[in-house]
C-alpha cells in the first residue's frame, strides 16, 4: 500500500503522518492573530493544578511551532506560527491545529511543559507523574490528530505506591537533546538518558551539605532548585543548587554520556590546566590540574591525541566516565567576599525576607550571574568573582555500572562537603595564590531587587532570560511580568577596556495581571519568549482567564538600549573632550548670555531726567553692565564661529569622503552583483542542458527493458549450459591430434636415417598413410562439426537479440 505525504509550508519539520493515496487534501490553514486562536478560550481549557507551583503550559521550538498543553482533553495542542506576519509586531497562528495526542492516558495534572534542544521531545511535568512525549507519530482517525508515543521517567522512584519523594526541579540538559536533570526532596540529583533505560537514572549524586546552613536551622539543609550552568569554561560541566536558606552549592565536573562539546572550549580548557596548573608550584595545585586533565582527556580523547585529530574537527562527543578512586565534592556555600571580608550570615539573613524559592544561572558576555528569589519579593543578583574550578574527593569511590562488554552505563556517588579551608576565598589574593587550589568561587553583590508585591511572604516567582538581550531577565509572579535590566558586568566592563562605576539594575513593569488595588492577583498559566532572526522579539502569555497575550517588546528594546548605552555616551563625550576634540558650539554659548540684575537705586531716583548728573551716572552704569554681558557674549559667539569654520570644514570633508567611499563599494557590489547574474545565468543554462541530457538517457531502449519471465528465465538458463560445451570438446580434440602429429613428425625423421630398416619403414609408412587419411578424415568431421556449431551460436544470439529488443 503506498502513502503520500501533506506537508503545510510552515511546517518544516513536521511529524510526517500516513495518509491514504486516495484520501482527499485538507484545507490550507487560515491565518489569524494569535489571541484570537480558538485554542485560547475557556471551553477549550481548564485551569490547571490549583497547588502552589509554578505553572507553565506553554512552549516553543525556536522556529515555527507553538505547544499549549490542554489540561481538560489532556491533549497537546500544535499551533504553526509566524513571527513578524502581517505585520511587524504580530504573530499569526494557523487554523485549524493539531492535536498531539498520548498513547499512554495522562492521569495527572501538568503543570509545567518543556520541549529539548532540538524539538524531537516534549517534557510534562506534575506532582504525580512525569512523562515525556515525542512529538513524531502516527495519523488518528479523528481530523487533525497524531498519536505520539508517551514514556514515562522515573516513576518507582518518584510515583511509588509508598514514596513520598517530591520533584522539586526539572530540566532538559542544554548540550544534550536526550538527558533530564532532576532535583527531588531526597537532596539527590539524578540524570536521565532518554535514549537508554528511562526507568532508572543515569547518574546520581548524593547531596552531603553536612551543616546547617547560613540560618542554623535544620531546614536549610533541603534543596529547592537548580540550574545548569552555560558554555563558559567549566561552567558547562557545573551544576549550581540552591538551598531553602539561600545558600548556593556547585558540583562540577559533571557530564551527561554521549553529550556534544565545542572542541575550541575543550582544548582552551586543556591549555589552560597544562598552562598554569602543571606548571605551578603548589603541589596542590599540580595534582588538582592532573586530576583535571585526567579526567578531560578520558571523557573526550581526542584532546589526548590532538596531533592525530587535525583541525577539521569542531565538537566531540563526551566518553562516558568517572574517576574510579573519586568523587565530586560540594562546593559551597558561595559567600560574597569584599576586600578580605566574608559576608556574614546574619546580616545576609536580614537583607531578604522569607525563604529562597527559585533560582537562574545566566550567561552575559564574560560574567556568570546568580539571580536567587526570595518568597518575601525579593530578588538577590551576585556575580561569579572568580573561575570554577573540579574539585574531587580522593579515596571516595563512584559506584559504577557496567555491561557484558565492559562499558559503562551508569554512575552513583556521594556530594560531600568541601573542606572549611575552601570556602574563603579573598577578593584581593593574588590570582597565583589561588588558581587550581580547589577555591570556590566567591560572589560579588550586583544588588538586591525589591519587586514590592502585593502578597508578601507567598509569592511565587520564576526568572527567565531573554535569548536576545542577555542583560535583560523577565521576572514572574502573582502579580505580573517585571523586566529586569542589568547595567554593571564587573568581568565583560573589564574586557571591553572600560572602566565602569557600579550602577543598580533598572526595573520596569512589562505585565499587570492584578485588576485592581482590593481584587486579588491572578499569575500566568504560561510565559514564553519568542524572536527571530531580524531582532523582533515578543512575549506571550497564557494568563488563569485562558485569554492569550502577545506583546511586542519593541518600546521595551528602545527603553533598553537607552538604559543601558547612555552611559557609554557620556564617557564617549567626556573622553573626546579630554582629547581637545572641538564641539561643534560650547555649553556656555548655548545657554546664551547670563541675566543682569539691575542695580538697586533709590525711590528719589527713579524720577530723574537723563540730562541731570545723577540720570547720566545712571545710564553710564547700566551700558557699563550692557557691555560686560551682552557685548562680551556677542564677540563670544563671533570669535567662537569664527573659530570652528576650519573644524567644520574638516568634518563635512570627512562625511564628503565617507560618502564617496560607500559610494566605491556600492559600486563595487553593484559589478560583483553582474559577476554573479551572469555565474546563476550560467548555472542555470547548465542546469537546463544537465536536465535535456537526463531526459534523453531517460528515452534510451536499455532503459525501458521488462524482466523476464519464468519461461524464459528458464530457456536461457538451458542456453548457458549448452554454450561452449561442443567448442570445448572440438578444442580438445584438436590440441590431441597436434601432439600426436608431432610425434609422427620425431619418429619419421629417426627412421629416415636408418637404410637397414627402410623396408620396415615403407610398411610403417603404408601404416601412417591410413593412419594420416584416418586423421584428415576426422579432421574434416570436427571442422564440419565446429561450422555448425558456429551457426547454431550465431542463430541462438539473433534470437537473444530479437527478444530484446522487442522487449
Amino acid at each position: 500500500m503506498r502513502f503520500s505525504y501533506e506537508l503545510t509550508e510552515t511546517e518544516d519539520r513536521q511529524s510526517v503522518s500516513p495518509l491514504p493515496s486516495g484520501s482527499t487534501p485538507k484545507a490550507e490553514l487560515q491565518w489569524l492573530p494569535l489571541q484570537s486562536h480558538p485554542i485560547f478560550s475557556t471551553a477549550t481549557i481548564s485551569a490547571a493544578s490549583a497547588a502552589r507551583t509554578p505553572t507553565n503550559l506553554m512552549a516553543w521550538d525556536g522556529a515555527s511551532r507553538l505547544y499549549v498543553w490542554d489540561s481538560h482533553k489532556k491533549c497537546l495542542h500544535w499551533v504553526s506560527i509566524r513571527l513578524g506576519d502581517p505585520d511587524p509586531d504580530s504573530i499569526s497562528a494557523g487554523f485549524p491545529s493539531k492535536v498531539l495526542q498520548a498513547d499512554v492516558p495522562v492521569c495527572f495534572d501538568v503543570s509545567k511543559i518543556s520541549i529539548n534542544r532540538n524539538g524531537s521531545a516534549l517534557l510534562l511535568a506534575g506532582q504525580d507523574g512525569l512523562r515525556v512525549i515525542y512529538l513524531y507519530g502516527r495519523a488518528s482517525r479523528e481530523e487533525n490528530t497524531i498519536i505520539c508515543r508517551t514514556v514515562s521517567i522515573g516513576s518507582e522512584i518518584y510515583f511509588g505506591s509508598n514514596n513520598s519523594i517530591r520533584i522539586l526541579q526539572i530540566s532538559w540538559h542544554p548540550f544534550s537533546d536526550t538527558h533530564l536533570g532532576v532535583l527531588s526532596s531526597d537532596s539527590v540529583f539524578r540524570m536521565f538518558d532518554l535514549s537508554a533505560a528511562i526507568g532508572q537514572p543515569e547518574q546520581e549524586y548524593y547531596l552531603q551539605p553536612g551543616e546547617l546552613g547560613l540560618s542554623g536551622n535544620a531546614a536549610a539543609i533541603c534543596p529547592v532548585d537548580f540550574s545548569f550552568g552555560a558554555d563558559h569554561l567549566w561552567d558547562k560541566f557545573s551544576i549550581f543548587i540552591l538551598f531553602t536558606d539561600g545558600s548556593t552549592y556547585i558540583i562540577c565536573p559533571i557530564v551527561p554520556f554521549g553529550s556534544v562539546y565545542k572542541w575550541e572550549s575543550l582544548l582552551e580548557m586543556h591549555n589552560d590546566a597544562c598552562t598554569f596548573g602543571l606548571k605551578s608550584a603548589n603541589s596542590k595545585a599540580v595534582n588538582n590540574s592532573n586530576l583535571a586533565i585526567s579526567w578531560l582527556e578520558s571523557t573526550f580523547p581526542e584532546l589526548a591525541l590532538q596531533e592525530g585529530v587535525g583541525g577539521n574537527i569542531f565538537a566531540v562527543k563526551a566518553q562516558p566516565f568517572v574517576l574510579m578512586d573519586a568523587s565530586v565534592l560540594l562546593q559551597g556555600p558561595l559567600r560574597k567576599v569584599c576586600h578580605g571580608v566574608t559576608e556574614n550570615a546574619v546580616i545576609q539573613k536580614g537583607v531578604c525576607e522569607g525563604r529562597a524559592i527559585s533560582f537562574l544561572y545566566n550567561l552575559v558576555g564574560k560574567d556568570s550571574i546568580l539571580m536567587t528569589a526570595w518568597s518575601g519579593g525579593q530578588l538577590q543578583l551576585d556575580a561569579l568573582a572568580d573561575e570554577i574550578q573540579p574539585v574531587w574527593k580522593m579515596g571516595s569511590a563512584p559506584r559504577v555500572c557496567v555491561d557484558s562488554l565492559g562499558q559503562m552505563f551508569g554512575a552513583a556517588m556521594i556530594c560531600e562537603l568541601a573542606p572549611t579551608n575552601l570556602s574563603i576565598l579573598k577578593l584581593d589574593q593574588p590570582p597565583n595564590d589561588t588558581i587550581w587550589l580547589g577555591y570556590p568561587p566567591p560572589l560579588l553583590r550586583l544588588a538586591i531587587v525589591d519587586l514590592a508585591l502585593p502578597n508578601k511572604g507567598g509569592s511565587l516567582i520564576s526568572m527567565v532570560s531573554d535569548p536576545l538581550v542577555p542583560e535583560r531577565i523577565f521576572c514572574l509572579h502573582d502579580g505580573g511580568i517585571d523586566s529586569i535590566i542589568l547595567h554593571f558586568l564587573p568581568f565583560t566592563s573589564q574586557t571591553s577596556g572600560k572602566e565602569k562605576q557600579m550602577k543598580t539594575p533598572s526595573v520596569f513593569s512589562v505585565l499587570s495581571t492584578c485588576p485592581g488595588e482590593s481584587s486579588s492577583p491572578e499569575p500566568l498559566h504560561g510565559f514564553l519568549t519568542l524572536s527571530d532572526s531580524s531582532g523582533g522579539s515578543w512575549i506571550v502569555g497564557l494568563t488563569s482567564s485562558h485569554e492569550c497575550v502577545v506583546l511586542y517588546m519593541e518600546t521595551w528594546n528602545e527603553l533598553l538600549t537607552h538604559a543601558i548605552y547612555s552611559e557609554r555616551e557620556t564617557v564617549s563625550l567626556e573622553e573626546a573632550t579630554d582629547a581637545d576634540t572641538l564641539t561643534v558650539i560650547s555649553k556656555e554659548l548655548l545657554t546664551g548670555p547670563k541675566v543682569v540684575l539691575l542695580p538697586s537705586s533709590a525711590p528719589n531716583l527713579r524720577s530723574v531726567t537723563a540730562d541731570s548728573i545723577e540720570g547720566r551716572s545712571m545710564l553710564h552704569q547700566y551700558f557699563k553692565l550692557f557691555h560686560e554681558n551682552y557685548v562680551e557674549y556677542a564677540h563670544k559667539v563671533y570669535f567662537e564661529l569664527q573659530h570652528h569654520g576650519p573644524h567644520l570644514k574638516k568634518i563635512i570633508d570627512n562625511q564628503h569622503s565617507r560618502i564617496r567611499e560607500v559610494q566605491q563599494k556600492l559600486l563595487d557590489v553593484e559589478k560583483k552583483q553582474e559577476k554573479i547574474e551572469d555565474h546563476i545565468d550560467s548555472a542555470v543554462k547548465l542546469h537546463s542542458s544537465l536536465e535535456m541530457r537526463l531526459q534523453n538517457l531517460r528515452s534510451l531502449p536499455g532503459l525501458q527493458k521488462k524482466p523476464l519471465s519464468k519461461a524464459e528465465r528458464d530457456f536461457k538458463l538451458e542456453l548457458d549450459k549448452f554454450n561452449g560445451v561442443e567448442l570445448d570438446a572440438l578444442h580438445s580434440s584438436i590440441e590431441s591430434l597436434n601432439a600426436r602429429l608431432t610425434r609422427h613428425v620425431h619418429y619419421q625423421q629417426v627412421d629416415s636415417s636408418n637404410r637397414q630398416k627402410q623396408i620396415a619403414g615403407r610398411r610403417v609408412s603404408r601404416i601412417q598413410d591410413n593412419e594420416l587419411s584416418q586423421l584428415k578424415s576426422s579432421l574434416e568431421k570436427l571442422s564440419l562439426l565446429n561450422s555448425e556449431n558456429g551457426k547454431k551460436v550465431k542463430l541462438v544470439e539473433s534470437a537473444l537479440g530479437s527478444r530484446g529488443i522487442s522487449k
